[in-house]
């Protein structure tokens, strides 16, 4: 991290008065009495109230301001001791050592804060710089000392703890979108299977350019659902179709896989090119777009390669003891092709 700051400004002098407890005890002083007498003499307190004319008014003790500015002003303050009635000086019974603090003790979440901030050092990422960060409070800070996250630090820990189920349920919709399209669980689960490749070739480019996950990096990666699931679509669609006509299974796949061959490439090259410019481009924002355009360059064209011999694979491996979606219909046209005289 570079460039580190805080709202924890110590401009503000204090005095800090330790009481010597052992000492007190001897001498018949105890720590409340020294807390009521600071506090009556430095301070003020509130010690009765009277009535005047139906008005209550708070009668307040409080000592000379002008006899204690200075720290050696305490010499002049006496406790009576408990043992000996005597009075005894306030200096044999405290030490007092001098400090800086804040002017102001900031709250976040009800809670007494100190806000860091910080720029990421060139070559780490900001899940590398909270990791560390993490590792600093456990080992340096007391138990009791929480930590929390504002700003891009707040985004990341939100969307890193999310993404799963955004990734997840997008999955589900796709997978079930596309089986109420294919009527059937097989065909869609061959399409879907296009996905990890997608990811995988999304994730290398990542590690290749030195980028990290982050939010818009996730979004491009759940863009590549629909993205990838497309190509799958073009191929096991005009399989489908193949099979309606008649044509036999193996061959039909393999025919698709032809066929769809420069459709996928079209519909590939269109994407990557539109991904350029965000790659490419400067300015505001530029480092945004640039994660964004790889992770779609990078899954679209994996995904778009091997689609060509992946899914025609897993076509043949998984869906070949299922029927084609005009199955049912063609065997109806037959028998009304058979026995005319039965059509209804």
């Amino acid at each position: 991290m570079q460039n580190l700051d805080s709202d924890y400004k110590e401009t503000l002098p204090q005095l800090l008065i330790q009481v010597d407890e052992a000492s007190a005890a001897d001498l018949g002083v105890s720590v409340q009495d020294i807390g009521i007498t600071l506090q009556s003499v430095l301070g003020q307190r509130r010690v009765t109230t009277y009535l005047d004319r139906g008005e209550e008014y708070d009668v307040m003790l409080e000592g000379e301001k002008a006899d204690y500015r200075s720290p050696s002003a305490i010499d002049n303050i006496y406790v009576r001791s408990r043992k000996s009635d005597e009075l005894i000086p306030l200096s044999n019974l405290v030490s007092i050592t001098e400090q800086a603090t804040s002017a102001r003790l900031n709250r976040y979440n009800r809670m007494r804060s100190v806000t860091i901030e910080a720029n990421l050092a060139e070559g780490y990422s900001l899940g590398e710089a909270l990791s560390y960060l993490e590792g600093v409070v456990q080992e340096k800070l007391p138990e009791d000392v929480s930590i929390d996250y504002k700003g891009e630090s707040q985004l990341y820990k939100e969307s890193g703890s999310s993404i799963v189920f955004v990734f997840g349920l997008a999955l589900v919709i796709t997978f079930l979108v596309l089986a109420a399209q294919f009527e059937s669980f097989i065909h869609p689960l061959v399409i879907m299977l296009a996905v990890p490749m997608a990811i995988v070739g999304a994730l290398l480019a990542l590690y290749v350019t030195g980028m990290s996950i982050n939010i818009y990096s996730q979004i491009g990666i759940v863009m590549l659902i629909g993205l990838a699931a497309k190509n799958g679509i073009l191929i096991v669609e005009f399989a489908n179709q193949l099979r309606d006509s008649g044509m036999e299974f193996k061959e039909a796949v393999l025919k698709a896989a032809q066929q769809r061959l420069r459709p996928i490439v079209m519909t590939a090259f269109t994407t990557l090119m539109s991904a350029m410019p965000l790659i490419l481009g400067s300015g505001p924002g530029a480092e945004s777009r640039m994660v964004i355009g790889t992770v779609i360059f990078a899954g679209v064209a994996v995904s778009a390669f091997l689609t060509l011999f992946v899914i025609p694979a897993l076509y043949i491996a998984l869906a070949k003891n299922t029927s084609s979606p005009m199955a049912i219909t063609r065997k109806l046209e037959s028998l009304q092709e058979d026995y005319p005289d039965h059509h209804s």
